[in-house]
């Protein structure tokens, strides 16, 4: 073979296929090689004409790429990954780049990437978010690694990444595994996100008898204001299907158990490790946890009383519509302020230096939790690039404020209704905590103390060494 491939694709499912598809659009040559081989000789088939190489082993794959090569991997997450990358580093050279673009945990990646480094091979953790369409048409990419390594992927990520006003959604995240601990937090946001919007949904169906149908059009209302995202107007288009087998609205007739596949439990584990607040993402993977065990609550419902809702006045109901606005308004900063302290707390503990600027800009387009709130989350770190948490920010701080009481109210009517809203709950907790100089927490070290003595600082005394005191004398 007398030319050789500019990239190389590992894994043809579909977020595989839709890459490589999309690459080879934008003037780049592709060789391809799947773990079954008829899926890849059926992939070359369907795209007769274009600049694909199939490949039936590795070996053989590698040498269809030009040197240095850059390879990107995008099979399931975990052992599969190593057991790749062993057949593959006997094949590589110095100055080779491999990338895995899954949703793999940022510290497996950080090991992966000190392996390969000795061997003078990049390794590049990139989170990859849009799903198959965006795979296909223009994803966020989240990119990791060594500096060197970036400059080499840099035309290739920038042709085929999503376009903003603000440019190509792809940046250098920093080394080894920032681009993979970012992906992590952005799906984290995604879980507050999708429970926040549920929780609406559900606000509006069960205190205000509103049709799913109904609400899709409240939806597509609120995706025309400071609301605008792709979760929120992907929703509309979702409570207005109909079931052609009942007649029914589509999501009337699905289960309400909800599926996970680790990364906002990640989420919570670093959160914890890192000392770092983030109990919306946190409610949002409870009610995951809470809606699998769907036998129990069946069960509960009939033998556990409630409360007798009060009846919503019909005048009423377009305040209380614009109320539930104003609560996912507010719950939705609270959940990108703990999420976005959550990477500057990783980027500090693992050295990563991330420009926080730069992750909402890429977060603008192409992925999931893409949403017109980035435009004002850019501007607050443009003007403070050190911003402790985003509701510190001017512009975030007159915005909770002025939709703050709306916020309690669609939490209050949530719980006369007994209706549970953990994700808006948590997220109004936090606000009020963290605007609170002096919390509750004097009497848990005061216990603490007294039972175990752990002892304590003392307010008047700043800087002081803490101390124990004897509580239960007499």
């Amino acid at each position: 073979m007398s030319a050789k491939a500019d990239f190389g694709m590992i894994g043809l499912a579909v977020m595989g296929r839709n890459l490589a598809l999309n690459i080879e659009d934008h003037g780049f040559s592709v060789a391809v090689w799947n773990l079954e081989t008829p899926v890849m000789e059926q992939f070359v088939a369907q795209n007769t004409g274009k600049r694909f190489v199939g490949t039936k082993t590795l070996k053989e794959f590698v040498d269809a790429l030009e040197k240095p090569r850059r390879i990107m991997m995008m099979i399931k997450a975990g052992k599969p990954v190593d057991a790749v990358l062993e057949q593959l580093k006997p094949l590589l050279d110095k100055d080779d780049i491999v990338i895995d673009g899954g949703n793999t945990h940022f510290q497996e990646t950080r090991r992966r990437e000190e392996d390969l480094r000795k061997l003078g091979v990049s390794f590049v953790g990139m989170g990859v978010s849009g799903g198959e369409e965006g795979a296909r048409r223009g994803p966020s990419l989240m990119p990791g690694g060594s500096e060197s390594g970036w400059k080499r992927l840099q035309p290739v990520l920038e042709s085929i990444a999503a376009k903003t006003d603000s440019g190509p959604c792809v940046t250098h995240v920093g080394p080894d595994g920032a681009g993979h601990f970012v992906k992590m937090v952005h799906n984290g946001i995604e879980y507050g996100d999708m429970q926040l919007i549920a929780e609406a949904y559900d606000l509006l169906s069960r205190a205000l008898g509103m049709s799913a149908p109904e609400i899709g059009s409240v939806f597509d209302h609120w995706n025309e204001g400071p609301l605008e995202s792709f979760l929120i107007e992907l929703t509309g288009k979702v409570l207005k299907v109909q079931d052609p087998e009942t007649g029914k609205p589509l999501v009337d007739v699905v289960l309400d158990k909800a599926g996970q596949k680790g990364t906002g439990k990640w989420t919570a584990e670093i959160a914890l490790d890192l000392g770092i607040s983030i109990p919306t993402i946190t409610a949002a993977i409870d009610a995951r946890v809470l809606s699998s065990i769907k036998d129990q609550r069946v069960v509960a419902s009939r033998k556990i009383r409630g409360v007798t809702p009060p009846p919503a006045g019909a005048d009423d109901k377009e305040a209380l519509v614009a109320a539930v606005h104003d609560a996912l308004l507010c719950a939705k900063i609270c959940s990108y302020a703990q999420g976005l302290q959550l990477i500057e707390a990783g980027s500090k503990q693992y050295g990563w230096n991330i420009s926080m600027k730069e992750i909402a800009r890429i977060w603008k387009g192409g992925c999931i939790i893409r949403a017109k709130l980035l435009d004002s989350i850019m501007r607050a770190y443009q003007g403070t690039p050190n911003l402790t948490n985003l509701l510190l920010d001017e512009e975030f701080e007159n915005r909770v404020f002025a939709a703050q009481p709306a916020w309690r109210r669609a939490v209050a009517l949530a719980q006369g209704f007994g209706i549970p809203v953990p994700a808006f709950s948590a997220s109004l907790a936090y606000f009020d905590s963290y605007r609170t100089a002096r919390l509750p927490q004097n009497v848990t070290q005061a216990q603490r103390d007294a039972f175990g003595a752990h002892t304590y600082e003392r307010i008047d005394k700043p800087g002081a060494p803490a101390v124990h005191s004897e509580w239960l004398k007499g």
